[in-house]
């Protein structure tokens, strides 16, 4: 690996207590090649609009503009340079999932990992996709701990009764950012 790395924190905002995860990608990487390794990551399937924002400029994209879309053009690596900066990645216009982004370290070394891609920790279970936003989200919550709910019947049948907001899996996460390394960095 002769690539520079960048160390990245992603939260979701607006959700407590915190769903968040520490990872590290090649700067080179293109935004929408980001944006796949953040659907990885946080655990999201990719069926929305997505959109970075870097101080007041916006790079849109969508699920299918793979290597065809605005966030294809630019390289992380050109629109976030400095130690500390923030920037955000918005997935998902109708529930509007707004994650911070921070540039923990733009020069991150270490030898023992074996690949570019890697998610080192991070906390808690990514909500439900089409759940209703963090509004949605923490009535689902509360629907779940309460079997008695009128509404916690129609959350288990729509979402699956298997949801666990505390489950973080790392070594899943790790094992897809393996087996699908060539194609996440992949670039034509």
């Amino acid at each position: 690996m002769n690539e520079r790395l960048y160390l990245l924190k992603i939260q979701l905002r607006d959700i407590e207590p915190a769903i968040w995860r520490r990872f590290v990608v090649p700067i080179s990487m293109y935004l929408d090649q980001l944006h796949h390794v953040i659907q990885a990551i946080m655990g999201w399937n990719d069926a929305h609009v997505h959109q970075f924002t870097f101080g007041r400029f916006k790079y849109k994209g969508t699920p299918d503009t793979y290597l065809d879309g605005v966030c294809g053009r630019y390289r992380l690596g050109d629109l976030a340079k400095r130690k500390g900066q923030i920037f955000s990645y918005v997935y998902d216009f109708g529930d509007c999932w707004d994650h911070e982004l921070v540039l923990e370290d733009n020069r991150y070394i270490n030898p023992e990992l074996k690949t570019e891609l890697v998610c080192l920790e991070g906390e808690r279970a990514c909500p439900p996709e089409d759940v209703g936003g963090f509004i949605g989200y923490e009535n689902y919550c509360e629907a779940l701990e309460n079997p008695k709910d009128d509404t916690y019947q129609s959350y288990r049948e729509t979402f699956g009764s298997n949801y666990d907001s505390e489950k973080f899996d790392i070594e899943l996460i790790n094992k897809y950012l393996m087996n699908n390394n060539g194609w996440l960095l992949e670039k034509n």
